[in-house]
């Protein structure tokens, strides 16, 4: 059950950084699911620790979880469009 809902919430938070960093034209649902869980990773070792919080892949849902992995969903997708493009954008 607990992964049925981390792919859920990966998918929007994916979706939703899809959408700020402009590239969800580009990309499908499953595509901004990896997005959204791999940027909760990310966030989970990079941003996490510095504003304190439980990492969104051990199940807790919290405001600064959610927001760390949003943000580690937007830096993944600045970083790969700066290998794609050249730019952030």
């Amino acid at each position: 059950m607990n992964l049925i809902i981390i792919l859920i919430v990966g998918g929007i938070l994916g979706w939703l950084a899809s959408i700020v960093m402009r590239t969800d034209g580009q990309q499908g649902i499953f595509l901004n699911v990896i997005v959204g869980i791999v940027g909760a990773f990310l966030a989970g070792f990079v941003i996490t620790p510095l504003i304190g919080g439980a990492l969104i892949t051990s199940g807790n849902f919290d405001l600064r979880s959610l927001v760390a992995s949003f943000l580690g969903a937007v830096v993944l997708l600045a970083i790969v469009n700066m290998f794609r493009r050249g730019s952030v954008r």
